[in-house]
């Protein structure tokens, strides 16, 4: 299994973690699209606490994070 947490906007209308198993969610980028997120809403998303992009693949035991765009001043 994959865990995965969303944040910030990308909760909503959604659950705030996931356990998705290995078999649907070969990449960071099919988590997304198995989720039906947009892909444009995540410009941030880390694997186990590291930056990586949409083709990086994830394996069992996982942890996935995603995050919108991010405002501030």
């Amino acid at each position: 299994m994959v865990e995965v947490r969303l944040f910030a906007t990308l909760r909503d209308g959604r659950e705030k973690a996931y356990s998705l198993p290995r078999e649907v969610c070969g990449t960071v980028g099919d988590i997304i699209a198995h989720l039906e997120i947009p892909p444009g809403d995540v410009t941030i998303m880390l694997v186990n606490g590291r930056h990586q992009k949409p083709e990086t693949a994830v394996s069992d035991g996982d942890l996935v994070a995603l995050f919108p765009p991010v405002g501030g001043g």
